[in-house]
């Protein structure tokens, strides 16, 4: 749902599809998920969990690992740093921990390992959107996403169980930092421009100050970097390999995709099967190659995708340019089928095809829509000059 002001200047709101066969999106409560994954991995024999242990040092050659151990915060009223680190043996090392992971650092020091990182000219801030006071219900419809898009700015709100709305506001950091050292008024002022109809109708004028001012403002990184492993020692997955920016709501997914395409590889090579640990080790080399092969590639194209959608939902949604694509590319895909046409939205978000494969499918639409369209513009000039033509000989 698009929210924003019409010519007249009254509020308005918009509903676009997802795509034309009714799919949608599901966001799920995270804490949900951990406690799902938790419950799962306790119920699991071969599975031992650690927690409070930060991962420091690793040696790829001798396949040792050292961990700081630190005490429970719950438990400790001053929690503090074993001084001796951990030293732990390990076969195969999967580094998921994270953009900032230690894994990557540490295979970096044994291996070329081409890294990127980048920075958005855009920082976010997290808001909330209250519940009504008399009954407790949202505040907006909740079956949808809902977006303010607002040039460099942009404002959407998420429904949860409680049912409040989680938000998420992002603009330019030096636009941020004018507004945090300005008084509220000025606020207010840039939430009625940008975000009409927020504030002080779903958040009150004092609660959007109080949250506004205290909530922490936070970068958007971005990290890409090939191969994504070490000979057969050690491979990284999710952010820890690919970070990217949150506009296809694509990272978790595929980070769990990295989880299904690394064990369907190592159990193509027979990694898990009996022999000698030699032809084992050999199998997982193999593997995490081809691993690396397939995944950088896929990694690379949805981290370019997510920051493009990002323009386009703080702007683009409303052009003319990106409407009339969608209508055509969206009637092609409902009428025609047989031309297996969809959307890009559709392809990355309601299909497992390679995000690599989906960015050449595209671009290859990109050029038939633009061959048809000068087409078109020909064909209107063949037509109208032999009009013209025929015209001007009958006045002659």
């Amino acid at each position: 749902m698009v929210h924003g002001r019409s010519v007249s200047g009254k509020l308005q709101e918009t509903f676009h599809q997802y795509d034309v066969h009714g799919n949608s999106l599901y966001s799920l409560d995270r804490k949900a998920l951990n406690i799902a994954l938790r419950q799962e991995l306790d119920a699991t024999p071969n599975v031992k969990m650690f927690f409070h242990h930060k991962l420091i040092r690793a040696d790829m050659n001798t396949r040792k690992v050292w961990f700081e151990q630190r005490e429970d915060p719950s438990t400790s009223t001053s929690p503090s740093t074993s001084s001796t680190p951990k030293e732990v043996p390990f076969d195969f090392l999967i580094g998921a921990d994270g953009a900032h992971s230690t894994t990557r650092q540490q295979i970096m020091r044994y291996t070329p390992l081409d890294y990127q990182q980048q920075y958005a000219d855009t920082v976010w801030c997290e808001l909330r959107i209250p519940p009504t006071e008399k009954t407790n219900s949202f505040r907006l419809p909740p079956n949808y996403l809902h977006i303010w898009p607002g040039g460099e700015y942009m404002f959407c709100a998420f429904p949860c169980p409680d049912q409040s709305f989680n938000c998420i506001l992002f603009a330019p950091a030096s636009r941020l930092d004018a507004l945090k050292s300005s008084p509220p008024a000025t606020l207010f002022d840039f939430f009625d421009t940008h975000f009409p109809g927020v504030c002080p109708d779903l958040i009150s004028q004092s609660s959007l100050s109080q949250q506004f001012y205290q909530s922490p403002h936070l970068p958007l990184i971005g990290i890409k970097c090939s191969p994504h492993h070490l000979g057969s020692a050690a491979v990284i997955i999710g952010d820890a390999a690919h970070a990217m920016f949150p506009f296809y709501g694509q990272g978790l997914n595929a980070g769990m995709e990295d989880v299904r395409i690394l064990f369907d590889l190592l159990d193509e090579h027979r990694v898990f099967g009996h022999g000698k640990s030699l032809d084992k080790d050999h199998a997982r080399a193999a593997a995490l190659t081809e691993y690396s092969n397939q995944r950088v590639r896929d990694a690379h194209a949805i981290h370019d995708l997510s920051r493009r959608n990002y323009l386009e939902l703080r702007g683009g949604v409303n052009s003319p340019v990106y409407k009339a694509r969608k209508f055509v590319e969206e009637a092609l895909q409902r009428y025609v089928p047989l031309l297996g046409w969809r959307t890009l939205y559709s392809r990355v978000s309601f299909s497992d095809q390679r995000y690599s494969e989906v960015v050449v499918k595209n671009e290859l639409q990109g050029w038939v829509l633009l061959l048809m369209s000068g087409l078109g513009v020909l064909l209107h000039v063949l037509v109208f000059g032999a009009l013209g033509g025929a015209f001007l000989g009958l006045k002659r």
